[in-house]
């Protein structure tokens, strides 16, 4: 008995095609397409390349937006960066040899405060790889550190990969050492911690770190989060913490502790948890990791935004606008003729390449000539022929 093939229905590709979309929305669409993002300084978080053709290994390195992937760099090999926070458009400026930004002529020689890794030569991870890596043949995911923004192979993590790990944020090991009392929180928020008991020699001793510690009769206090399961201070206000409050040392003094080894993975909001008094907020741009207390930071409500956007645009689209003034079944009319055409042309374009044969202008021309031809046949009643 013969196997029935799988049956895919029009909804499923529909929505398949629309996933994609939205994935690349979430990306992309929070970017300028059109406008070099220059102008807006150093940009909270954007879509960035790097140009292997402009600035290839043992130069310079150097990011473009996505305007001028676009309109500057067409044709060259681009080593997609995902997105990066704090960045400003490079493109044209004195790290490009051969190359006029073309949508913005007006640029410094060089941008300062960018911050570059092996990423702009399109190597990433502990292994310093490409991806996709032609010499790789394991089936690994690429997972991005949110302090480094490097991306790191899941089996070079140091850790077992959580499930559900795309709604979680991870810190590689390299990170958590040099940012090491990001330890102390993880014995308390991060995924899959070890089990993790009191340490006696910690308890009543004073801070790990001399930079937490701080006179708390003179020191000003800035408010701090409330503990999980913490009572709300007899009616104590967010404004009103007590002087010299702060969480970290709190959790020091709790004692807990983990396994100092590995990425560490975070749950959705543990950021909300960090100690933002004014000993933690300077320790915390001492080391550059002053984003950690930005909740709006994160990879994940970039690509909300970019989702919102992409809404956004979407429901002002003329063609959008003109298919929602048709009725269900003009809009499912259009929607086969769409799909018959995208079937009809991929066959005719998989039939010059079984053959080896370049496809030309003329060629593309014939084919919607025919598609022309055959739609006035129906319209004048006569049968549908291939």
């Amino acid at each position: 008995m013969e196997q029935e093939e799988p049956v895919v229905s029009l909804v499923d590709v529909l929505e398949e095609d629309d996933e994609l979309e939205q994935e690349a929305s979430a990306v992309l669409a929070a970017s300028d397409a059109e406008h070099c993002s220059y102008s807006q300084g150093y940009v909270k978080r954007q879509a960035l390349y790097a140009c292997g053709t402009c600035c290839p290994p043992g130069g310079a390195a150097a990011g473009i937006c996505l305007a001028c992937s676009y309109k500057c760099h067409e044709g060259h090999q681009l080593y997609e960066l995902y997105t990066k926070r704090n960045f400003r458009c490079d493109c044209g400026n004195s790290k490009f040899k051969d190359l006029t930004c073309k949508l913005n002529l007006d640029k410094e020689e060089v941008n300062s405060e960018n911050k570059y890794s092996h990423n702009f030569f399109g190597l990433y991870c502990t292994c310093s790889r490409p991806y996709p890596d032609p010499e790789d043949q394991e089936d690994d995911q690429m997972i991005q550190c949110v302090v480094c923004e490097d991306w790191l192979h899941g089996r070079h993590l140091g850790a077992p990969v959580p499930e559900s790990v795309e709604l979680q944020e991870m810190i590689c090991e390299s990170c958590m050492n040099q940012n090491r009392f990001l330890w102390t929180y993880a014995a308390h928020i991060a995924v899959s911690a070890p089990e993790v008991k009191p340490d006696s020699d910690q308890i009543n001793a004073a801070p790990e770190d001399p930079k937490q510690e701080s006179d708390s009769d003179t020191e000003p206090s800035c408010k701090r989060p409330r503990l999980q399961g913490e009572p709300d201070g007899e009616g104590l206000k967010e404004e009103e913490e007590p002087k010299g409050a702060c969480r970290l040392k709190e959790l020091q003094l709790i004692g807990q502790s983990r396994t100092q080894s590995g990425a560490t993975f975070w749950p959705s909001g543990w950021r909300s948890g960090l100690c933002s008094c004014c000993d933690c907020r300077k320790l915390l741009s001492e080391v550059g990791s002053l984003f950690l207390l930005d909740e709006a930071d994160t990879v994940l409500a970039y690509e909300t935004k970019g989702k919102s956007l992409e809404r956004t645009n979407q429901s002002t689209d003329p063609l959008m606008s003109a298919l929602d003034r048709l009725n269900r079944v003009q809009q499912l009319e259009l929607i086969h003729e769409y799909n018959d055409l995208k079937t009809e042309l991929k066959d005719f374009l998989q039939s010059f390449a079984s053959e080896g044969k370049v496809v030309t202008p003329d060629d593309i021309r014939q084919f919607f000539e025919q598609q022309q031809s055959r739609k006035r046949r129906r319209a004048n009643g006569q049968l549908y022929s291939a």
